[in-house]
């Protein structure tokens, strides 16, 4: 039986409407985390429609959001996906962002046919190993002026 992504439950009902557009998918994403950044350019170059936005854990925007999906704002051990209005974290946000991409990236929901405790055990292993295995930057990357405009917050 395939499992399908968990969505994560919103601690608060405030609204981010002023912002977030259901039409466009939201990675937050850990801005100084080497592996994220790079999954982020990976979406970027994938999504000709250009429909995703982007936001960094570390922005005030991004922080708020993580604080209104329960997670922690002192580690960013994963990133928090939202489509359509619904929030996925872990190996799920990774399946969910690539399922949006269409075939053949949407391959990647046969993850979903790993139990979910083996899922969860190996995507916190690469989460909590992330700066030792890929590397850290001091800061987040400047995007370009054209990349900017994805950018929320």
């Amino acid at each position: 039986m395939t499992d399908h992504p968990q969505p994560v439950r919103p601690q608060s009902t405030r609204p981010f409407e002023a912002v977030l557009d259901s039409r466009h998918p939201l990675i937050v994403f850990d801005g100084v985390c080497v592996l994220c950044s790079g999954f982020v350019r990976m979406v970027v170059r994938l999504d000709r429609q250009g429909r995703f936005r982007f936001a960094t854990a570390q922005s005030p925007f991004g922080e708020a959001l993580f604080r209104k999906h329960g997670l922690r704002t002192d580690s960013y051990e994963t990133n928090l996906v939202l489509i359509d209005g619904v929030a996925f974290t872990r190996l799920d946000s990774f399946v969910a962002v690539m399922a949006e991409l269409g075939w053949p990236w949407r391959a990647a929901k046969a993850l979903l046919l790993l139990p979910r405790p083996l899922r969860g055990w190996l995507y916190d292993r690469i989460a909590r190993n992330r700066y030792a295995l890929f590397g850290r930057k001091d800061a987040c990357d400047i995007p370009s002026p054209e990349l900017r405009k994805r950018f929320l917050g």
